[in-house]
């Protein structure tokens, strides 16, 4: 490993990322590493790493070579490993624009939860295709101290948890994550969304993310939440032929959802690269040690 490691830092709606360019996969970043990193006291802090690295040399990625040359590798702030991450795509695209690797227009991203197609306006706003969403069957009750709600089952490739509350403040500190039951629909833990009305499709949102806590933003939690919403209110673009946009706040920003009739959900926010610079690898190995 070398002495000097280079880095950026990033957010998405306020969703933070440490962003590690390793074209060749050549770091080894154990979860240990990662958790070191992401602190935001001893660390860079960030609520999650963004590993960027090309697909061919990944061996969970090389399947997906022919699609996407570059991989997110993304972390947890734990160090734990996810399927995917709708603010990090949104930042990794832009870590590529700036970088020289992708241009203003379209390119395709390889994550853990597939390929995503990602398009970089000119006026700073990406777009990301996050795909279908699927609603497993089945009744979840999410619990807050004494009170409790039922949630709606949304996958994104990441599991999600959505419940209509009153009033945020009901969703409790969400340091620790939300007790959910029953276990069994969550054996992986499950991020936690809770909701309020706003106006005509338009929601707020708060969520407790499965490794990292209450996060300023959700990139697949707000497409989990406008599916979850939209159901609710009796909108099935499948059914209408009709897409449903709905805009949804979170502590961070505004994202816009927009589900499409073909099951396809696209999501618009911004992405901002804030700094960059390097960390010594003799510290990260002293943290470890």
């Amino acid at each position: 490993m070398s002495t000097r490691i280079a880095f950026l830092k990033g957010h998405g709606t306020e969703n933070d990322f440490v962003i590690v360019p390793d074209p060749e996969n050549a770091l080894d970043l154990s979860p240990e590493a990662v958790a070191a990193l992401c602190d935001r006291r001893a660390g860079i802090g960030g609520d999650g790493l963004l590993h960027v690295v090309r697909s061919a040399a990944h061996p969970e990625a090389k399947d997906m070579a022919a699609e996407a040359e570059w991989f997110m590798d993304y972390r947890n702030g734990d160090g734990s490993v996810a399927e995917m991450c709708g603010n990090g795509v949104r930042v990794f695209a832009r870590y590529l624009q700036r970088a020289g690797h992708a241009a203003a227009g379209d390119l395709a991203v390889a994550t853990r939860g597939g390929v995503k197609t990602v398009h970089l306006a000119k006026n700073g706003d990406v777009t990301v295709g996050m795909g279908r969403a699927r609603l497993p069957e089945g009744d979840v009750v999410v619990s807050v101290g004494e009170r409790s709600w039922p949630a709606r089952n949304v996958d994104m490739g990441n599991p999600h948890a959505v419940a209509f509350v009153d009033d945020l403040a009901h969703a409790g500190d969400l340091y620790s994550p939300p007790p959910f039951a029953p276990a069994a629909a969550y054996p992986d833990g499950v991020n936690v969304e809770f909701v309020v009305d706003r106006g005509a499709r338009h929601v707020a949102m708060r969520v407790h993310e499965r490794g990292s806590g209450e996060t300023r933003s959700c990139g697949t939690g707000a497409c989990a939440v406008a599916v979850a919403t939209a159901r609710r209110d009796g909108a099935d673009p499948a059914v209408t032929g009709t897409p449903a946009t709905y805009t949804v706040d979170v502590p961070g920003g505004t994202l816009v959802i927009t589900e499409r009739p073909d099951g396809e959900i696209e999501m618009t926010g911004p992405a901002v690269i804030v700094a960059e610079g390097e960390f010594d690898a003799v510290w990260l190995e002293g943290v470890l040690a």
